[in-house]
Formats: structure tokens, C-alpha cells, sequence
């Protein structure tokens, strides 16, 4: 039997925080027996969809974990063993919907009539950042002449991906015209035209729609298809700035935060230098030019010390007996190539098996094993039995770990060696 398609109470209002509404199905979760899958004849949650991260919130006095969307129906997961959810949330620091939800725990099942209450702080950051995007995508696509083909909207991050490269230049012009735009206080319209009104009109879409194409717009900015709830003026995203843009599939993917996001972004910005500041008693404009003279001072340290180690490895070598077939060394502080390279050269002296450990007892050791007549994964082998050692490779060199104490792996090697 076809289930009736969800009433989707955020499309009639995005500001909307509380409703009610009749289960009309709940079944186990499948990967949690503590979760249940809750379909509704009407909500206000948002699902996942169109790569935005879904609505939080409170539904029949348990905590929602995820809204997902399936041909028109909306399915919300519920998390049972949570606790009290206004508890929860006062702990965790968050200012929700009045600091409380406020709503007893009902019972779980067709028929039975709940309330909901969604997390309007998390609602409204993705508001922003979502009518942010359609700023700067509409923008990109009136200037250049470039499509969104990839968008993500996260708690953390906004990613949106171009179908062409923009310079570093173009894209702070994007980002100061967005912010223009903000500043503006326009009011965001959204529209259900009709099929001969929507033939007339342009306006973007990274999909082929099929029903009722809802349409949100930014007058002057953008025309866009879109599902998701939005602000009611521009003035309300409050900034939009680039955090990192990466060439990507031959277009450039740029990172985005804005409002509440962005400022908290910023904060934490700002904390990192100001200790920075502290660390290296030295201004902000300074930082840079302290920073590059220690990696420049730390990298003239490295290469001595790996002169001084490749010597002393070197000095170790030569004390190692002759008269023997095999070869093994433990060291702490060597490179994987300078212990690769001591091995081949291992292997020309020595006719058995030669071994390096590089590590120590609280960490345990990487190795490296070689030789020109025996199969290396016989050793290997040894390790892996009897201290749980990863790794293998051919018969002449095998590579790998074990986290053992040095007298364990040599008892292992005498059995073997």
C-alpha cells in the first residue's frame, strides 16, 4: 500500500518551531532497536535533501536523529535511550527554542497524536547558510556563466562545486558583491509557478523536477529551484565569507560559512592567533615571518640530526658481528627510507635475513626485514602469530608493525632466525 506524501509545514513556514501531528506509522529501526522510524501526516522537519543536513529537534518528547525523504514521505528517526532531551540540551551548552523543549514523552504508535518542537538554532544557521549560497552560486552564474553541479550544507561547512575555474581574484569579488547583497536587506521570495509560467522562466537547477517546482529568489541575484526553508531577507544571513576554495574536476570547489557560523569560525580564528601572539611575544603582522624562521630553523635542524643519526647508524653497522648469517637492529628515530636503505645494504653482507625495528617498547616498532636467499614472510609470519604483527610483502622484503616490547620480538626471532 502507497503511503500519502508528507504535509511539509516548513514549506508554508520556515520560522514555524512547534507543531502537531498524528503518527500514522512507527517501526524499529533496523541498525538500532533504541531508534524507532517515525512517519508523520504533517512536520515541520526538515529531511536531508538537495545537500543539506537535516532538521534536530524533539518529537513526542524524544530526540530526532535523523529526517530522511522517500517519494514525497518523511521519515523521522527517534533516539529512545537519550534521557531527558531538555536536560540533554542544557548541558550540552545550547540555546534552543527558549533554552527548553518542553515536551512529555508520548507513547510510540499509529494513531497516537504527538507534538514536535525543532531545533531552531540549527534551523536558522542553515537558513543562512543556505540563502548565502544562492547569493554567491547566482552570482557565479551570471557573471561567468558557470553552474553549481556539487552542494553541501553540514553543520560545519558549505561546499559548493563550479563547473568552471575562477581566479582567487574573482572569487573575493564574489564574496564582497554577496555581502553587498546582504547588506541590501532584500526580501527572498519563493514562488510555485505554474508549468507555463515556469516554461517562461529562467532560473537554475542541477536536477530535472519532477511535480511542482517550487521557486526561491533573490531579486536582482538569483532565480533558483529549491527546497529548502530560507531566510526572509538577505539582511538576515548577516556575512558570507570564503573559507578555502581548491581546484576540483576541472571546475573549483569553494568553501563558505555564514551568519552565526561564520562569526563563530572567526572566533576561533582569533583565539588561535592571539595565542600565537603569546607564544611567540610578537604582534599579529608578525606571526607569518616567526612561523617561517622556525620551520626554516627546524628543518636545519632535522638534516643535522639526520646526519648525526645516519652516521651513528652507520657506526652501529660496522660493530654488527660477521660472523653470522643474520642481521638485526633496533632503532629509535630513524626514517623509513634511511632504515630501507640500510637494509639493501644489509642484504649484500649478510646471507640470511636482515632486520631493522624502528620504535621502542611504549609505542612499539615498525619493521623492515630483507634478504637475497630466504623468504622474508616466514619471519613475518612469526610475528604475526605470535605478537599480532601487520604487514607482509614479498619474499625478499617484507614490511610492516608490531606493538611488542623488544624482548618479545627478539624470542620471536631466535625461533625463527
Amino acid at each position: 500500500m502507497s503511503m500519502t506524501e508528507t504535509i511539509k509545514l516548513y514549506d508554508r513556514d520556515a520560522y514555524a518551531t512547534e507543531f502537531e501531528a498524528d503518527i500514522i506509522s512507527c517501526e524499529p529501526n533496523k541498525a538500532d532497536d533504541k531508534r524507532f522510524d517515525i512517519i508523520l501526516n504533517q512536520t515541520l522537519f526538515f529531511p536531508e535533501e538537495g545537500g543539506q543536513s537535516p532538521d534536530m529537534g524533539i518529537l513526542g518528547g524524544y530526540r530526532v536523529v535523523d529526517v530522511q525523504i522517500k517519494n514525497g514521505v518523511i521519515t523521522h528517526t527517534v533516539d529512545t535511550s537519550a534521557g531527558n532531551c531538555c536536560e540533554v540540551e542544557k548541558e550540552a551548552g545550547k540555546q534552543i527554542a527558549g533554552s527548553e523543549f518542553g515536551i512529555e514523552k508520548a507513547e510510540l504508535a499509529a494513531g497516537v497524536h504527538v507534538k514536535g518542537k525543532i531545533d531552531w538554532q540549527h534551523r536558522f544557521y542553515n537558513m543562512q547558510q543556505h540563502s548565502g549560497e544562492h547569493i554567491f552560486s547566482g552570482i557565479v552564474h551570471s557573471r561567468f556563466g558557470f553552474e553549481n553541479v556539487g552542494f553541501h550544507l553540514s553543520d560545519s561547512v558549505v561546499t559548493m562545486d563550479f563547473s568552471g575555474v575562477i581566479s582567487p581574484e574573482d572569487i573575493a569579488e564574489v564574496e564582497h558583491e554577496v555581502n553587498v547583497a546582504i547588506s541590501k536587506n532584500i526580501p527572498i521570495e519563493v514562488t510555485y509557478p505554474s508549468r507555463d509560467e515556469l516554461a517562461q522562466l529562467e532560473y537554475r537547477s542541477k536536477i530535472e523536477i519532477e511535480g511542482q517546482v517550487r521557486i526561491v529568489t533573490v531579486p536582482g541575484y538569483d532565480v533558483c529551484a529549491c527546497c529548502a526553508p530560507h531566510v526572509k531577507r538577505t539582511g538576515e544571513i548577516g556575512m558570507l565569507k570564503v573559507m578555502n576554495y581548491q581546484n576540483y574536476k576541472g571546475g573549483v570547489r569553494v568553501s563558505i560559512l555564514c551568519g552565526f557560523r561564520a562569526l563563530e569560525a572567526f572566533r576561533q580564528k582569533c583565539d588561535i592567533i592571539s595565542e600565537l601572539m603569546g607564544i611567540f611575544t610578537t604582534n599579529q603582522e608578525a606571526i607569518v615571518d616567526n612561523v617561517t624562521k622556525l620551520k626554516a630553523v627546524n628543518q636545519s635542524l632535522k638534516s643535522e640530526l639526520g646526519t648525526a643519526k645516519s652516521a651513528l647508524l652507520d657506526y652501529k653497522v660496522a660493530e654488527l658481528p660477521a660472523d653470522t648469517d643474520n642481521a638485526v637492529l633496533f632503532e629509535c628515530g630513524i626514517d623509513t627510507n634511511t632504515a630501507r636503505n640500510c637494509v639493501n645494504a644489509l642484504v649484500e653482507k649478510y646471507s640470511g635475513f636482515s632486520a631493522f625495528f624502528m620504535g621502542n617498547d611504549e609505542e612499539g616498532y615498525s619493521f623492515i626485514i630483507g634478504s637475497r636467499n630466504a623468504d622474508c614472510n616466514t619471519v613475518a609470519a612469526a610475528l604475526r602469530n605470535k605478537l599480532g604483527a601487520r604487514g607482509g610483502g614479498k619474499p625478499v622484503m617484507v614490511q610492516g608493525s608490531v606493538k611488542a616490547r623488544k624482548s618479545e620480538i627478539e624470542e620471536v626471532l631466535k625461533e625463527v632466525l
